[in-house]
């Protein structure tokens, strides 16, 4: 997921995806790239699970995928945790005879 959220174009109709579902066209229309572009950057993003698409009379309207939201998001959330963690092991083992609860003031 991460990797498809790399690209700059990727990360901006993924962005305009999350304020409203649109079509292709529309997409391109506020991007500065073309309809096939937007196309084929709604492909990997859908392959990635972070976007779904439903058929709307001749259109396609994507919209983001709310389980590929949620897998984003407990990925981002045990990365934070991990990394929370770490930084309180790190403070422990620098400061070991400071009780925890205890301010500067």
């Amino acid at each position: 997921m991460l990797d498809a959220l790399g690209d700059p174009t990727r990360r901006a109709i993924f962005e305009q995806l999350g304020e409203r579902p649109s079509a292709v066209v529309d997409l391109a229309d506020r991007l500065p790239v073309s309809r096939p572009a937007v196309s084929q950057h709604l492909k990997v993003l859908k392959q990635a699970g972070l976007v779904r698409d439903v058929q709307v009379g001749t259109r396609r309207v994507y919209s983001l995928d709310p389980d590929g939201l949620a897998g984003l998001r407990d990925y981002l959330e045990r990365f934070w945790r991990t990394a929370l963690h770490s930084f309180k092991t790190r403070v422990e083992q620098e400061n070991p005879d400071r009780e925890e609860g205890e301010s500067n003031g």
